[in-house]
């Protein structure tokens, strides 16, 4: 029961034809698939945004997609509408095995992005991952999903700043690469001490 696999947002939205596809994005579904029988805990984490959520560039008069904005907490990406609560976007990908132990809905603060399983990008903002993980015993993590550079990344690097063994496998990951987000977000986790085992990213 040390051992954990968490699931990062393989969601229909960013997947080939969703808002904010992720290239080969749904080429990890079938690996994810065959590894969730190796660990005795699974937990998938799912981005579930309000309509109008504060990281949507729609949100902001004048922006479009990707642009760079200040919030509260720091600078933001803003993004195209995403994964809204309750849309076929939202939904895991059809063909993903579903059936883990925990499913963590993130982002649906209104004001607050949250790429990270553990915190908001406030990182102050608990998502109560952390303290399910504790009382579970487990202490060793394997990260799979998407995107690599975003939300698998801030996932892998709180992970390891609270004390975590951290792996990402990377063969089941795909990155959206967003002017070399995905070279700094492997150095970054390189760093950290996180495992990143080779394979696409």
């Amino acid at each position: 029961m040390s051992q954990a696999l968490i699931v990062i947002d393989v969601q229909n939205d960013f997947c080939p034809g969703g808002a904010l596809a992720v290239p080969g994005g749904d080429a990890v579904v079938a690996p994810i698939n065959a590894m969730m029988a190796d660990f005795e805990t699974v937990i998938l984490t799912q981005d579930w945004h309000p309509a109008g959520h504060s990281s949507f560039a729609s949100s902001h008069a004048g922006r479009v997609p990707f642009d760079l904005v200040e919030m509260d907490y720091g600078t933001q990406v803003l993004w195209p509408d995403h994964c809204v609560q309750g849309s076929r976007g939202a939904s895991f990908h059809a063909d993903l095995d579903t059936g883990g132990d925990l499913i963590l809905r993130k982002g649906f603060r209104r004001n607050v992005d949250s790429y990270s399983g553990f915190f908001e990008n406030d990182q102050q903002t608990p998502t109560g991952l952390e303290g399910y993980l504790r009382t579970r015993g487990i202490k060793e993590l394997t990260l799979v999903g998407l995107a690599t550079d975003f939300c698998v990344a801030f996932t892998a690097l709180d992970a390891a700043k609270l004390g975590f063994h951290v792996t990402v496998e990377l063969a089941a990951c795909r990155a959206i690469d967003l002017d070399g987000s995905l070279n700094r977000a492997l150095a970054e986790m390189h760093a950290a001490g996180v495992q990143l085992p080779t394979g696409p990213a």
